[in-house]
């Protein structure tokens, strides 16, 4: 709970200097059974947040909510084509060589869509996007990598969609995926 309303204070100066510009609403509203097709917009990017966590808090262009009590914002931008879904992970202070060059190594190969980033002192996992083209399965994948990236800081130092050998890990990250993915299937 901490976590979570530091992590917002932290991040609402932030978000509350995007653009916030919604795109037309179409004519056509797709009926319940026929699958969502098109752009991904604010609205519908908010309709998937949604269906997987209930409680999420919207304010202005950002989302705030939680993957398995892990706070994660979405920041999006219609008139600029752009999101941005961040998980903090600790505080930049400290980071040594080390920890820095094996991040950028982890950005290279393990971390996959989800990228290790520093901003406002803080060491963050993220993935940036453009907004139109992002796809619902694809938004899901890249939560799912955002939250293990910060889950495995100072371990794998990895976003979990793709591991090698016979452990366990796979199946952990293909359950979620599939657990989030099955609670926005009708969007």
């Amino acid at each position: 709970m901490i976590r979570t309303i530091v992590f917002a204070a932290m991040l609402l100066p932030a978000a509350l200097h995007a653009q916030q510009t919604t795109p037309d609403a179409p004519t056509d509203t797709p009926s319940v059974e026929a699958p969502v097709q098109g752009p991904m917009t604010l609205e519908r990017l908010a309709g998937i947040v949604s269906a997987i966590d209930p409680d999420v808090v919207a304010q202005g262009p950002a989302l705030q909510f939680n993957i398995d009590d892990i706070p994660v914002m979405i920041v999006a931008d219609a008139a600029a084509d752009r999101m941005r879904a961040m998980v903090p992970i600790a505080s930049a202070e400290g980071l040594s060589a080390d920890d820095l060059l094996r991040m950028m190594q982890a950005n290279f190969d393990t971390a996959l869509d989800a990228r290790y980033a520093v901003a406002n002192g803080r060491l963050w996992g993220v993935f940036i996007h453009p907004l139109s083209p992002l796809e619902k399965d694809q938004l899901i994948s890249a939560l799912v990598q955002t939250v293990n990236v910060a889950r495995s800081y100072g371990q794998t130092y990895s976003g979990g969609a793709q591991v090698f050998g016979g452990g366990d890990s796979n199946g952990i990250y293909r359950e979620l995926f599939e657990e989030l993915k099955k609670k926005g299937e009708a969007l």
